[in-house]
């Protein structure tokens, strides 16, 4: 009976999982010693030394701010020489920026993420601008004899390109305004006829200004400035020379097809030189030897294009009596 109870218990405990089996066979061995203390199972043993240990603090000795002991008369581009974020250590200037709230000053330059995050312009100081300036004089040349005015700049070169550059914080460098070219030159600079003169500014309509007598061509449809630039230059090209084509139904033009009144090619002129010089025939229509025909030409002129008013029919009244050599006398 002892046998088979023992063979029982042997494929019992042999039918066991592994964590059982090992539990079982322990504890059928500790039998004979019923007080031994259950080991506890350290899976991270702990050293006694590390634990009686106290943990010593490190103190570590931070130098005071840069900008402490930074002196009056130092070398600024040598301390800020480039861009770059803004540093409070590095700036001997007590800045602030942000939100000020009622009685309280705003954040000073410590921990300021207002002055980190907007660019500065450090390093455009007096100083090293010029500095920059000095180094780039080698590279340039003396200013060209005969350009000393405006007028002479504008007479040699008529041409104004006009165009933008932005330096801003964003996650693209392109600016969409900076690809927008404007192009001015005057009209007087432009060798142009009657004909060509007069078709180029219906070609341009509300981009010529009378006053100033300056043309100005804007372009923005293309996505870069160099684009754009190439397309104001065609389009100025293209107006000037389609200014001076002449179409064959522009020689059915009668005077009443005309848009507008022109003195010099009208019969007012025509009979003006035949009446000056009767009773001889005129050889030609030249009106500059006759007194106060320029003055009459402008009133008969505006009276027609600009309408009647009380000021141009004034004006025409005493053209035409200077023309005539008639003085009124309204005494009596």
């Amino acid at each position: 009976m002892l046998l088979l109870k023992r063979g029982c218990e042997v494929n019992f405990i042999q039918s066991l999982p592994k964590t059982l089996r090992f539990l079982a066979a322990h504890s059928s061995a500790s039998e004979p010693n019923e007080q031994e203390q259950f080991r506890v199972l350290e899976l991270f043993p702990r050293k006694k030394s590390v634990m009686h240990e106290k943990q010593k603090t490190h103190h570590i000795n931070i130098p005071p701010p840069r900008s402490n002991e930074m002196p009056i008369d130092q070398d600024w581009p040598s301390v800020w020489p480039g861009a770059r974020t803004f540093h409070p250590a590095s700036v001997p200037l007590p800045l602030r920026q942000g939100y000020q709230e009622k009685d309280i000053a705003p954040p000073n330059k410590y921990a300021n993420a207002e002055l980190m995050k907007i660019p500065n312009f450090l390093h455009l100081t007096p100083p090293a601008i010029q500095r920059h300036c000095e180094a780039l004089k080698q590279f340039c040349t003396e200013w060209p004899a005969g350009l000393e005015t405006e007028e002479k700049c504008m007479k040699h070169f008529p041409v104004e390109i006009i165009t933008s550059d932005y330096c801003y914080s964003s996650p693209t460098i392109r600016e969409p305004l900076a690809r927008i070219v404007s192009l001015r030159v005057r009209i007087s600079s432009l060798h142009l006829d009657t004909h060509a003169k007069d078709k180029l500014l219906r070609l341009l309509g509300n981009r010529y200004n009378p006053d100033t007598d300056i043309i100005t061509i804007t372009a923005d449809r293309c996505p870069t400035k160099k684009q754009n630039l190439e397309y104001v230059r065609y389009l100025l090209t293209a107006v000037y020379h389609e200014s001076w084509k002449v179409e064959s139904w522009e020689a059915e033009k009668s005077v009443a097809d005309m848009e507008y009144y022109d003195w010099d090619t009208s019969p007012s002129r025509t009979h003006l030189v035949t009446l000056y010089k009767w009773p001889e025939p005129p050889m030609d229509y030249d009106y500059e030897t006759i007194p106060h025909a320029t003055e009459y030409k402008i009133a008969v002129s505006d009276l027609i294009n600009n309408g009647e008013d009380q000021y141009s029919v004034n004006k025409y009244k005493e053209a035409v009596k200077n023309l005539l050599n008639l003085k009124c006398d309204n005494k009596g």
